[in-house]
């Protein structure tokens, strides 16, 4: 009977269902390339608050000096992979990396849960491109990378690299940077709750040619991702119900705000400002995309300088002040338009960060 209770109740372990994982090779030191000197990855790694990232203007220069767009393409394909392999040794034994064609996932997570992750990323990298027709495109350089943080410590650790020095920055769930390699980054998670953040960061990679502003980016990641991932229909991704939602916005936005908004720095507060300037891009590229074949030139014309305005002037017949003020509920303002005389600092292009707290 005192072997039987303790057969009872000692923990049985648990089973993986992954095959055991292979030691991953060593980082590589260098690459190469035909017809030039070796590119010393070693040499020209940063230190991202104890992460390493390549110097990616010195790999530029290195392409530079190869003959050939093809040859370049692929020594950049193998600078990033090189990078990877570095970033994996600092983040750990247990991560590994694994691709499905041109998409590479750096994360620790099971073998059966990665292949899964990286077959919705290549279904839904297709399904942005003919959702957004005519205005997405898969980047013709590098690879699709993926990197799944197992913490929020390390993620913002290393996302910290990216933001300036001094200020306070809003949460986040996911990033597509643009510096250097294009990549995404999430944390962590069951794969449903990841399914979102894949969808907005794929929208933001597939619209990065374009030099298009904040609010413009935002929205159609925004409407992109609850396209494919439709969130829970009772919240419908806000704490707020829609009555609620247009009561913060006529208190939130005056003449001093909405210009935040064209500049897209009001998507960097991190008071209530961000989550309702997300949901503002939202509804105007919502209202202005029912018409795809009026919106797609809108879009490929929109230009980050002066907030869209004289894109949205020619292709739309509109003025994006009154659209503003009148979604808004607010008297009549000049001072609704955007101005980039009143814009503080250089105006940003979006791809923050997705499912903003």
């Amino acid at each position: 009977m005192l072997k039987l209770l303790r057969a009872l109740l000692t923990p049985k372990p648990i089973l993986d269902p992954s095959p055991p994982r292979r030691p991953a090779p060593a980082p590589p030191a260098a690459v190469s390339a035909p017809g030039v000197e070796d590119f010393n990855i070693v040499g020209n790694l940063i230190d991202a608050n104890g992460l390493p990232v390549v110097d990616w203007e010195a790999a530029q220069r290195w392409l530079g000096a190869i003959a050939g767009g093809d040859a370049q393409a692929a020594a950049w394909a193998v600078c990033e992979l090189a990078w990877l392999e570095h970033l994996r040794v600092a983040l750990g034994r247990n991560y590994r990396l694994s691709d499905q064609g041109n998409i590479v996932l750096l994360s620790s997570l099971e073998s059966n849960i990665a292949e899964a992750t990286l077959a919705f990323v290549g279904k839904t990298l297709q399904r942005v491109v003919r959702v957004l027709d005519g205005v997405a495109q898969v980047p013709e350089w590098g690879k699709d990378i993926l990197v799944v943080f197992d913490d929020d410590e390390t993620y913002y650790r290393y996302v910290a690299h990216y933001y300036p020095e001094a200020g306070e920055f809003a949460a986040s769930g996911g990033m597509y940077i643009h510096q250097g390699c294009g990549h995404f980054v999430t944390v962590k998670t069951d794969l449903r709750a990841i399914e979102p953040v894949i969808a907005h960061e794929l929208t933001h990679g597939c619209l990065s040619h374009l030099p298009i502003p904040a609010w413009v980016n935002e929205g159609l990641a925004v409407n992109t991702e609850r396209r494919l991932c439709p969130p829970p229909l009772d919240t419908f991704g806000s704490r707020s119900s829609p009555h609620q939602m247009h009561t913060r916005h006529r208190k939130f936005w005056g003449t001093t705000e909405i210009q935040e908004f064209w500049s897209g720095k009001s998507f960097l507060r991190a008071d209530e400002g961000n989550e309702l300037s997300y949901d503002l891009a939202r509804i105007l590229i919502s209202q202005f995309a029912d018409n795809w074949e009026q919106f797609r030139p809108f879009v490929l014309a929109a230009n980050v300088e002066d907030g869209g305005a004289s894109a949205a002037r020619e292709h739309l017949g509109v003025e994006l002040g009154e659209v503003a003020r009148a979604l808004l509920e607010h008297e009549s303002n000049a001072n609704w338009a955007p101005n980039p005389r009143l814009w503080s600092g250089t105006p940003e292009r979006g791809a923050f960060h997705a499912n903003a707290s």
